[in-house]
């Protein structure tokens, strides 16, 4: 069976050695859990270790998790990492303590919710600095702080900004003193100071390694960094983060030497995802053994994927099977596992179906 294992123990060391890196420059950060998918049995070990307690704020793009996160830890300071859907407005308010928003609509929305619920809903006010994602366009962002600031229900803590997920805009050091100018100007026009500006996401995160993050930017949200300890501008490993804190293997279902290249015509009909080129693997015949996995695209995605094995090459995926080249000579048998380290978005693939196992490991234990 396909199975996915995440080793927690390696996840809390990751969140404590990020925390003594931030701690240092004196930087704030929220974990950005959307990786595990609201798994429980993950975020029960994450949630109720002490090294949560070290972190600003536990964040999520999706709602249930965030109720899920509520139940475990009720204490845990929430975030919702995307601006909010106004219909679903009462339910932000009820299971996020802190929302990014870019719609002064929706904050008024979330006033009226809050309000309801005698709470004060707190916001940090997304501005746009060239992504072209969410953000307030930069000459209506003193406008538009004025009108959320004067809301009863509503608390203004902070200023932030999302760069490198769409378009891949680096945050530079400019990009970053940008930010942090808009901050100050804000503090000065409204007499109020802001908790949080917020630089960005892991994409950030060389800045911070080479002491180059301006003193106005304080926090970070952090997901892919704490989870597969790499940074995302070279793919290399931060500091002393754990890189192997996730695994996945699956079983081989189906292994034959069979002909490299289909025979017959080839029609439309095809809805596999193959390999750019089909060609067998470097000094195999005209037939080499291939092996069929038991996951596919509705899974995960194969180019996320790469075999611990350099012998093994992706052939093709079809919506529940994946087939691999193992060569012209092989000692892989039905039965056996192929294992893979994994990017950060075949692991959220993975979490996201319920039909592949997930195995963790927290304390040397298996559960």
């Amino acid at each position: 069976m396909a199975e996915l294992s995440i080793n927690v123990d390696k996840l809390i060391g990751n969140i404590n050695k990020l925390s003594d890196s931030f701690d240092k420059q004196d930087v704030e950060w929220s974990l950005i859990v959307k990786i595990l998918n609201g798994h429980r049995g993950a975020l029960e070990k994450l949630l109720q270790s002490d090294a949560i307690k070290r972190v600003h704020s536990v964040g999520d793009s999706r709602l249930s998790n965030l109720r899920t996160m509520k139940s475990i830890n009720p204490d845990v300071v929430t975030m919702y990492i995307k601006p909010p859907v106004q219909k679903i407005a009462g339910s932000i308010v009820k299971y996020a303590d802190i929302s990014l928003n870019s719609s002064l609509s929706t904050i008024k929305t979330l006033d009226e919710e809050a309000r309801k619920l005698g709470v004060v809903h707190r916001v940090i006010v997304m501005i746009e600095l060239g992504e072209l994602r969410e953000g307030v366009i930069r000459e209506k962002i003193f406008s538009f702080y004025e009108e959320a600031f004067r809301l009863e229900n509503i608390d203004i803590i902070g200023l932030g900004t999302n760069l490198g997920c769409l378009y891949g805009i680096e945050p530079t050091y400019d990009k970053m003193i940008q930010l942090a100018l808009y901050a100050q100007l804000l503090e000065t026009k409204f007499g109020k100071k802001l908790e949080i500006v917020s630089g960005g996401s892991s994409i950030t995160m060389p800045l911070l390694r080479r002491k180059k993050l301006p003193k106005g930017v304080n926090h970070l949200r952090i997901g892919e960094t704490a989870f597969l300890g790499v940074t995302l501008d070279d793919r290399k490993r931060y500091g002393k983060l754990s890189t192997t804190a996730f695994e996945f293997k699956s079983e081989i279902v189906e292994i034959e030497k069979k002909e490299t290249v289909p025979d017959g015509e080839i029609s439309d009909a095809g809805i596999g995802n193959l390999a750019d080129e089909v060609k067998p693997l470097e000094g195999a015949a005209d037939k080499s053994y291939r092996c069929l996995l038991d996951f596919g695209q509705m899974d995960s995605d194969a180019a996320g994927l790469t075999p611990k094995d350099s012998n093994v090459a992706f052939v093709g995926s079809t919506s529940d099977m994946t087939v691999y080249d193992v060569g012209k000579e092989s000692d892989y048998h039905v039965g056996d596992a192929i294992k893979f380290d994994c990017n950060y978005m075949a692991i959220a693939h993975l979490m996201h179906s319920r039909y592949i196992n997930k195995r963790i490991i927290y304390n040397g234990k298996t559960k």
